[in-house]
């Protein structure tokens, strides 16, 4: 028997099949061998067949001939089966030449497991040719349970796919609906790989594998089978049945803003009552565990049962908490846990506001996280992305300087800083700043504001009952803030301008399109005299003296003068009458003693 494992083009040719008779005297058959290639063949095909179970193998022959059905050993050579395990069935497709044939394996075990070939064979005189066109694959596959779970569509979810008894054992996710033939899996083990919509993780130590669905969507909806290889041809799986819910209320989104070294509390709202699952993005956009000291949980259940709110309270706030936090519910089965991401906290870091004077400098120092030394960093005026930089935005890379006509960026990688100076301040300067560090996307982390106070100053001198009308600068994205303090920096908290005045004398008037708005106040008052803050980011400081008018002053003084002779008259008749009354009580006294 000679069996060619692979034919080649350079196989073709004529060959002698022959015997050596004796030392001097063979015979042979001469043999003709030409090689045709068709892209329908050899066709391989892998085929999947629970334990126990009946395995149905299709073949398609390209002539009529007897068909052939054997199974390679463990040196690749293809031997025939006789079992009475075998069963085929034939039939003829729509074409005369092309033929179909089905083997069916019954009752699969480990043994049948392996690689199949199926083919033409052709007899003639003195030999029989086996032409091998179908290559099979004949994996058995054992169903260990049944789970299923929920997701919410826009969310996010985790599947922990658990095989401890096959650590090293390559393992995978794949969608029964498409036949699995998309297997998902990470390619390498204990690192985070993207595969199409999914993120996967092989981790050898605990023998999991995890699938992160980074954005559910309608189409994720389906049976998957989670399963591990064990050897070449076995495989086991537990059958994941995954519904997605469509939610107004989830996903839910927000935004938390704090200074560093305070503490922040997130509440996060589940629909239902489960573990409490609550994590933060790296840099590859995977919600890993939160295991630190710094985390606390705090938790309740809202008026209806079916509902649970989690407070979580991270302490003593570093540049290293920045970032995209998910919380969600946690479920368990035999062999996995489903997490449900349901609210999603982008957590941005405060610095406290920098205030300046028209002309002066501004220094905005930018910590960030070690692990970050070697990347680009930027500091931005407005978020620091590709299609939003403002002509101010710079970026700097590890021990090293750039400058520009009034801005200078320097990082200091010993101590995990980068600072930003601007010199020669002006209005445009004003506005929030964002310090970032460049990854695939540029990750903003930390903010502040720049306020710029205006060299000149508004000095205003009104009377009590009159009206006034000033006029304040105003950019876009700012708020408009007309504030009553001594200092300016009195009138922003948390990034936010104040509007302490709450008054309905106060009105304002918006004229986007000349960058300023107005406040007119009404009927002053002494009291409204002071020191105000006008704008926002570009402050305006504002001196307003309310005096009373002068004829209500001559009333007065009038009023005053006249208590005042009053008092004097009453003083002086008192005192001449007390005198007089002095008198006789000593003129009695004396005629009584006379």
């Amino acid at each position: 028997m000679v069996f060619f494992r692979e034919l080649k083009a350079a196989d073709a040719g004529t060959y002698r099949c022959g015997v050596k008779e004796s030392d001097y005297t063979e015979s042979f058959t001469e043999l003709q061998l030409s090689v045709k290639h068709d892209a329908k063949y050899p066709k391989r095909v892998t085929e999947y067949a629970p334990f126990g179970e009946k395995a149905n193998i299709s073949c398609q022959l390209p002539e009529k001939h007897e068909v052939h059905f054997c199974k390679e050993d463990n040196n690749h050579i293809c031997q025939n089966i006789s079992s009475s395990k075998v069963t085929e069935m034939s039939g003829l497709s729509e074409r005369n030449e092309e033929r179909v044939v089905t083997v069916s394996i019954i009752n699969v075990s480990v043994r049948d497991a392996g690689v199949y070939w199926c083919g033409a064979e052709t007899r003639d005189t003195y030999l029989t040719f086996i032409s091998l066109t179908t290559k099979i694959q004949l994996n058995l596959i054992t169903k260990v349970g049944v789970s299923r779970v929920t997701g919410y569509g826009g969310g996010g979810l985790m599947i922990k796919c658990e095989h401890p008894q096959y650590k090293t054992k390559p393992k995978y996710i794949c969608k029964e609906s498409d036949g699995c033939s998309e297997r998902k899996n990470p390619g390498v083990q204990n690192e985070w790989m993207e595969n199409g919509d999914v993120s996967l993780y092989d981790d050898t130590r605990a023998g999991v594998l995890m699938v992160f669905f980074r954005e559910l969507k309608a189409a994720d909806a389906g049976t998957y089978r989670c399963g591990v290889k064990e050897s070449d041809y076995t495989e086991r799986f537990t059958e994941l049945q995954l519904s997605v819910k469509h939610d107004a209320k989830y996903p839910n989104s927000m935004t938390e803003s704090v200074y560093l070294g305070e503490e922040v509390n997130i509440s996060c709202q589940f629909p239902e009552e489960h573990k409490v699952h609550f994590c933060k993005e790296d840099d590859n956009h995977i919600c890993q565990n939160i295991s630190s000291s710094k985390v606390t949980e705090m938790s309740g259940s809202s008026e209806r049962n079916e509902e649970r709110v989690v407070t979580v309270s991270i302490s003593n706030v570093s540049v290293r908490d920045a970032g995209v936090y998910w919380c969600g519910a946690e479920t368990r089965d035999t062999y996995l846990t489903f997490i449900s991401l349901t609210t999603k906290i982008q957590l941005n870091l405060m610095m406290a506001l920098i205030v300046r004077h028209e002309g002066e400098s501004a220094e905005i120092i930018c910590p960030y996280d070690s692990i970050y030394k070697s990347k680009p960093k930027s500091l931005c005026k407005g978020k620091c992305s590709t299609r939003d930089r403002n002509p101010l935005s710079e970026t700097v890379r590890e021990e090293k300087e750039t400058k520009t006509d009034r801005l200078i960026l320097k990082d200091n990688v010993t101590a995990s800083v980068f600072t930003g100076s601007i010199t020669a301040l002006t209005a445009e300067d004003a506005g929030k700043y964002w310090c970032a560090v460049t990854l695939e996307t540029e990750l903003n982390y930390l903010h502040t504001h720049l306020m710029v106070i205006m060299n000149e100053e508004l000095n205003l001198t009104k009377y009590e009952g009159d009206d006034v009308s000033i006029q304040c600068k105003h950019q876009d994205e700012d708020q408009k803030s007309f504030c009553k303090a001594h200092e300016a920096s009195m009138c922003v908290k948390d990034g936010v301008s104040l509007e302490t005045i709450r008054d309905d004398r106060f009105s304002f008037s918006d004229e986007a399109s000349a960058g300023v708005f107005t406040v007119n106040i009404t009927d002053l008052r002494e009291e409204d005299s002071g020191i105000y803050w006008c704008g926002a980011h570009v402050t305006t400081k504002v001196i307003l003296e309310v005096n009373k008018r002068a004829s209500d002053r001559i009333i007065t003084s009038c009023i005053f003068v006249t208590l005042l002779l009053m008092g004097a008259s009453v003083l002086l008749l008192y005192k001449l009458g007390y005198i007089k009354t002095r008198d006789t009580v000593i003129l009695h006294t004396q005629a009584q003693i006379d």
